[in-house]
């Protein structure tokens, strides 16, 4: 039977985040202490644990068939691989850094200056997009202290929350690029693989599908029925049923987590009375 070979970074938060969202699919991950490959017994696949920076060479020559990583590594790498979703976790964007005391934070700065940086393709194709001339000193870590021992005059690295930065007296300048985890395809899938990723991508959207809703219930007057019904667009039709009090409905919907406080507002004022809030599991529409 044929199986699809997925990759997942070796350690880290992505390492972490794709697990889960493997583990919220139904796939049974059971993996011992430094074992980089792992069968799964419930599922047509097998988990490669690889080091990220080399996932998106494994894919394009087919020695994987899928991957999680992110976007910001396949637009550095430049492979012929294809994003088949985004994951929505891991987000991060790859930006322009400079001392905390530089005054100048455009883009100009930067004419004529040296720049250490892990993401050399990425950087020269936004410097060339601005008609910057800088001198680009390509390192594999440690990016931020590259000011602070005089080998740069700013950094384009990878930014999550900024603390970082901070802490080695930097500043974030110019934003590059966003990225966020994605599933990637290779190109070289048979027939057979392209089926199991297809029931694996039904599994993720059910899952990331039932991460934005939100399972309501409340009681409504029944003359505010279609009124409410027209704030709550999220499923075809809400499940109505009758109250022991005459006048009165219980109405079931869901609604979308990031409306929720304002759809809560919105029902409270049309009428709506007990509301209660649920979370959802999986969702499949």
């Amino acid at each position: 039977m044929s199986k699809l070979k997925i990759a997942v970074q070796k350690s880290g938060r992505l390492n972490q985040d794709s697990l889960k969202l493997l583990k919220d699919c139904g796939i049974a991950i059971n993996n011992g202490k430094d074992q980089l490959k792992v069968v799964v017994d419930n599922f047509p696949i097998e988990i490669l644990y690889l080091r990220n920076s080399d996932i998106p060479q494994y894919l394009e020559d087919g020695t994987v068939d899928i991957a999680i990583v992110g976007e910001n590594l396949l637009i550095e790498k430049q492979k012929q691989v294809e994003i088949v979703e985004r994951l929505g976790f891991s987000k991060c964007k790859v930006s322009l850094a400079v001392p905390k005391e530089v005054e100048d934070d455009s883009i100009n700065y930067f004419d004529g200056k040296k720049i250490a940086t892990s993401y050399p393709v990425t950087l020269q194709a936004y410097l060339d997009k601005n008609n910057i001339q800088a001198e680009i000193h390509t390192i594999s870590g440690s990016v931020e202290i590259a000011p602070n021992i005089g080998l740069a005059d700013g950094i384009c690295d990878i930014v999550s929350s900024g603390s970082t930065l901070f802490k080695n007296g930097l500043k974030e300048t110019q934003v590059i690029l966003k990225s966020e985890a994605v599933l990637v395809k290779s190109l070289k899938l048979s027939t057979e693989q392209e089926v199991i990723l297809d029931k694996l991508l039904f599994r993720i959207k059910a899952v990331q599908k039932a991460k934005n809703s939100k399972y309501i219930l409340m009681n409504v007057p029944n003359d505010k029925i279609e009124a409410i019904t027209n704030i709550l667009p999220v499923l075809k039709s809400p499940t109505i049923l009758p109250l022991a009090q005459e006048g009165w409905s219980s109405l079931h919907s869901v609604i979308n987590d990031n409306k929720f406080w304002e759809v809560i507002d919105e029902l409270k004022t049309v009428g709506a009375e007990d509301i209660l809030i649920v979370p959802i599991d999986k969702m499949v529409i």
